[in-house]
Order: C-alpha cells, then sequence, then structure tokens
C-alpha cells in the first residue's frame, strides 16, 4: 500500500498564542475529556498532525476540476458535465462519502461545520499553518452553492442517483452514471436544505469577511435569500426524506427579526420542546438550542428574551448531561471502552459532533463561570485517535495503525493518474471491490463509520457501517483539534471519573485546576484561553442555522 500522496504537506507545531480578549460569535464547537482505565499509561497525541490531516481529506472528496495546488495527487478531474443535461453549471462541490453522488444537505452541513470551526478557532488555525487549507477547504463548496443557487427561489439539491451510482465502483474519474441534476422551487419545496444551504453560506461570509469582503457579501446575499425563501414556501427536501419541521435559528445579525425568528417559533418548531441526545446532518436541535445559550451572555438579549432563551438552555443541557450519562435515565450509551454510541451505521459522525458541541459549551461556562447541572466524565477525541480497545486510529492516515480498505471507490481503485485505462462499473467490482489487499490509495483525515458496541472493528470494504467516511463526519474535528492546540499539556488519558472536583471545574481540557488521572490526583496550571478571532455578536453579518428532524434513511451509504 503506497504512503499518502501529498504535496507540499507541512506540519507546522507550536507552542502558545498570545492571549486576545475577543467576545464569542454565535457558533456551537467543542472539547474534550479523556476516559481510560487505570492500569493506562499517559500518551501524547499529535492533535497539528491530526488537523492537517483531517483538512487534506476535503481534498480527496472533490469534485470538478481540480486546482493546481491540490495535494492529494491520487485524484483527478471529475464531474466536468454535472448540470449540463438542465442547462446549469453544477460542476464542483464534494462528493460526500465513499460515493459520486453531490447530496445538498450533508454538503451543506459540512461547510456549516468547517466554517462555525474557523469562526471560533481561526487563531489557532493560523497558528498551526492551516488557516489557508481551511478556507480552501469552504470555499470549494461554498462556490458551488453559489452555482446550486440560481435564482431567489431555485436552489439545486442533487447531483447523480443513489440507486444507479451504488450499482457501480468505478473512480469519479470514469463514472459513467447518472448525472442527473435535482432541484427545490415553488413548486417543489425544501425548507430543510434551504435554511442549511443559507447556514452554511451565512457562516462562510462570516469567515471570509476580513480577507474577501467583496465574497463574504455574495454569500451573505444569497443566504438571505434562501432563508426568506424556506420560510415562505415550506415543504420536505425530496420525496426520499421525510422533514418533519423545519428550523432556521440566527444568532448574529444588526438585523433582529432574524433573532425575533428564533424567539417566535421557539414552542413551534420544537426548539424549546425537544429534548434531543445527538446532534448530526440531520438532527440539528441540539446545536440550536447551544447556540441560543449563549445569547444569554448579552445583557441586552436576556433582558429582552431571557425567559425563551432559558428554556433552550435547559434543553441544551440535556443534551450535554446525556453526552456525559448524567442524565439521570436517558442517555447516549457508550460501549465498553467509552465511546458514545448512538446507531451501528456511521456511528463517529455523532462523536465527532457531540465533541463539537462539548467544546463550544465548556467554554460559554468557563467565560460566564457557571455550573453544569450535571457532574460527570466524557471520553472521545483520543478515542478516535487510538486509545481505544483495537489501539487504532479511526483518522485514516493518522498514527501507526489505521483503517486500510476504507469503502471508498477512488481510494481503493489504481489512481487515475497512474493508470488512464478505463475501469467500467462492474470491472471495478470484480476488480477492484472484492480485493482483500490494502486499498492502493491513502484517503487521509477520514474519519470512517468506526467501532460497533463492543468496540470491535472489522477493516473490510464491504463493511460500509464501519468504513466508510464521510465529509460531515470530519469537519466538527477540524475546530476540535485545533482548540486542543492551545493547551498547555498533552494528556492523552484523563479520568474524571465520579470525582468529588466540581464539573465546571474539569471539563475544559485547557483550563483544568485539579484532575484525578489513573486513581492519583495530579495538579495542573491553568493554561491561558484562547478564543477564536471572532465577529461581534451585535454587529456582525447574518448568520443562520437550521434544526431540521427527519424520518429518513441515511443517504450515500452502502454499495
Amino acid at each position: 500500500m503506497k504512503g499518502p500522496q501529498i504535496k507540499n504537506n507541512k506540519n507546522p507545531r507550536f507552542a502558545f498564542v498570545k492571549q486576545q480578549q475577543q467576545q464569542h460569535c454565535l457558533l456551537i464547537l467543542i472539547s474534550i475529556f479523556i476516559n481510560v482505565s487505570a492500569a493506562a499509561t499517559a500518551t501524547a497525541f499529535d492533535y497539528a498532525d491530526a488537523l492537517s490531516k483531517s483538512l487534506l481529506y476535503f481534498e480527496a472528496q472533490r469534485s470538478g476540476r481540480l486546482p493546481y495546488n491540490q495535494r492529494v495527487t491520487w485524484r483527478d478531474h471529475s464531474g466536468l458535465t454535472d448540470g449540463l443535461e438542465q442547462g446549469v453549471d453544477l460542476v464542483g462541490g464534494y462528493y460526500d462519502a465513499g460515493d459520486h453522488v453531490k447530496f445538498g444537505l450533508p454538503m451543506a452541513f459540512t461547510v456549516t461545520m468547517l466554517s462555525w470551526g474557523v469562526i471560533e478557532f481561526r487563531e489557532q488555525i493560523a497558528a498551526a499553518g492551516e488557516l489557508e487549507h481551511a478556507f480552501e477547504a469552504i470555499k470549494w463548496g461554498a462556490d458551488y452553492f453559489i452555482k446550486a443557487h440560481t435564482s431567489p427561489n431555485v436552489l439545486w439539491a442533487e447531483v447523480g442517483d443513489g440507486d444507479t451510482d451504488h450499482y457501480c465502483w468505478q473512480r469519479p474519474e470514469d463514472m459513467t452514471t447518472s448525472r442527473h441534476a435535482y432541484k427545490i422551487d415553488e413548486n417543489n419545496p425544501g425548507s430543510d436544505l434551504a435554511g442549511e444551504t443559507a447556514a452554511a453560506m451565512a457562516a462562510a461570509s462570516i469567515v471570509f469577511k476580513k480577507t474577501n469582503p467583496h465574497y463574504s457579501h455574495l454569500l451573505l446575499h444569497h443566504a438571505q435569500q434562501l432563508f426568506e425563501f424556506g420560510d415562505k414556501f415550506r415543504g420536505k427536501y425530496d420525496e426520499s426524506v421525510e422533514a418533519v419541521k423545519s428550523y432556521y435559528a440566527s444568532v448574529t445579525t444588526d438585523n433582529d427579526k432574524y433573532l425575533q425568528y428564533v424567539i417566535n417559533n421557539a414552542d413551534n418548531f420544537g426548539g424549546i420542546g425537544w429534548a434531543i441526545t445527538e446532534f448530526s446532518w440531520d438532527v440539528k436541535y441540539a446545536g440550536l438550542q447551544v447556540m441560543a445559550s449563549k445569547l444569554l451572555a448579552k445583557e441586552q438579549h436576556k433582558k429582552q428574551y431571557g425567559y425563551i432563551l432559558e428554556q433552550y438552555r435547559l434543553k441544551a443541557e440535556y443534551y450535554i448531561c446525556s453526552c456525559l450519562n448524567k442524565n439521570n435515565g436517558s442517555n447516549v450509551d457508550r460501549t465498553r471502552g467509552g465511546l458514545l454510541y448512538i446507531r451501528p451505521w456511521n456511528n463517529m459522525q455523532y462523536v465527532s459532533t457531540a465533541a463539537f458541541l462539548l467544546t463550544i459549551y465548556s467554554d460559554l461556562l468557563l467565560d460566564s463561570n457557571q455550573p453544569l447541572n450535571c457532574n460527570g466524565e466524557i471520553s472521545q477525541v483520543d478515542y478516535i485517535l487510538g486509545s481505544n480497545p483495537m489501539n487504532m486510529s479511526y483518522l485514516v492516515g493518522y498514527g501507526p495503525k489505521y483503517p486500510t480498505r476504507v469503502h471508498h471507490r477512488g481510494a481503493s481503485i489504481v489512481s487515475y493518474r497512474e493508470n488512464k485505462g478505463f475501469i467500467g462499473c462492474t470491472q471495478g467490482y470484480d476488480n477492484w471491490y472484492s480485493r482483500v489487499d490494502q486499498n492502493p490509495n491513502v484517503i487521509v483525515g477520514a474519519l470512517v463509520g468506526g467501532p460497533d458496541w463492543r468496540d470491535n472493528f472489522m477493516d473490510q470494504r464491504n463493511n460500509y457501517m464501519q468504513t466508510e467516511a464521510c465529509t460531515y463526519n470530519t469537519a466538527p474535528l477540524v475546530g476540535v483539534f485545533a482548540k486542543f492546540l492551545t493547551c498547555s499539556f498533552s494528556l492523552a488519558f484523563v479520568i474524571v471519573k465520579e470525582s468529588k472536583i466540581p464539573f465546571d471545574d474539569t471539563l475544559h481540557r485547557c483550563n483544568v485546576p485539579k484532575i484525578k488521572v489513573t486513581n492519583k490526583s495530579m495538579s495542573l496550571k491553568h493554561s491561558k484561553k484562547v478564543t477564536a478571532e471572532s465577529t461581534l455578536l451585535s454587529n456582525s453579518y447574518f448568520n443562520t442555522y437550521t434544526s431540521s428532524v427527519y424520518s429518513s434513511t441515511k443517504p450515500n451509504t452502502g454499495l
């Protein structure tokens, strides 16, 4: 198996970033603790390397004409006629997993989470030398959304067909499957998709506000139009996804109407009614609730909307406490090794998003000197990187042991740049999918679906429930790894389990005064708390986020 094929892959390191007094903007993000057996020994993980690799993954998922500075060299141009059949230019964007359909909803969530991570932890990402790569990852998706939003009330939702795509095992460069495009409009509404795409573009507009103000304004303009479209013409995304409710939440704006929308519809759309124990591309209530909780830190919002915002906060803490196994009943299940476990199919997507929200909420508590109404411990990020019963990193390319038979068409077939000979639809299944050998290409930075509830993992290409990776798995980790880079220590194994230490003193990894480590007390100095460069709540661009609940079959998985 070839090692990672990249160009100019720098892996900078740094110690600390100068502390600055900055306010948080409105996005949700991440910090975490590690739970292992008392017999384990402390090990340091290289979060800078993990951050670099996680951003590299998005280059492997690119559709369209690849740029001159493409670092993943086993990929080449693909999908160059997307939209041609419908007379629109839909070239670009991301393949969201191991196949070649471009699904708008998970792609938008991916860009939202990438942008959110940069807004919160821009300074740390920059200090690691990865800010330009983060910009490129966000812009690749945002550029596609601009193309896909061809008029105020038209958004192209999907390119390709999942059924026919799954009959073939081909490189994206060889695609022979249907590239039919589907849209939402006034007659075929999709409030969930319109809202999430608005969220992605609004968040990206904040990212580029200083470095590319014209582009930022363009993204904002599209976001505002999509918000109005989704709100005015309400309906489900498509026949395969039943949307129960669509929810849009904006918490950084000059225009109070977006905040007022969140307040006025808090009950009708379930924002203060639903108590949720997962956060993902299709269930976003927890993210909205954490976000709304942050508004309580603003005195004017607390005074005017305090009652409703407090209801949001209570639901946010329900999610947080469920992840910490302290909800007195309804908690997120865990494997024996301590991994949060929601469901067997691509469970890691819920782990990475939980890490993201836990970090955001811990920062909120530290900033406001508030306790959390539950005590407990959490353990996730280092489990992903190798502190688990399999001693395996589930982030591909990180560490000495990681999945080598990822369920991914492009990675599992010889690189098009090495062998341009056409590989047909069934030929790929016969000659490549069924091989027991490792993939010829390493899809660095991909976070695979992960182990089962017993911490077992089968590294087999046909085991798509565990070995397929998705863009929305990795996207939240960009912010997580960046946050961990600010720590003054690098402990891989930390136990904060049933201790008598107040939870608000232990939740935040970088500000732990005293913790229990492998049954021994250990004092740790406070590190300087570093927050991302962010836009002030009172004078930033409009930023829309959605919370949608669906009863659906997950797209783009399996064969």
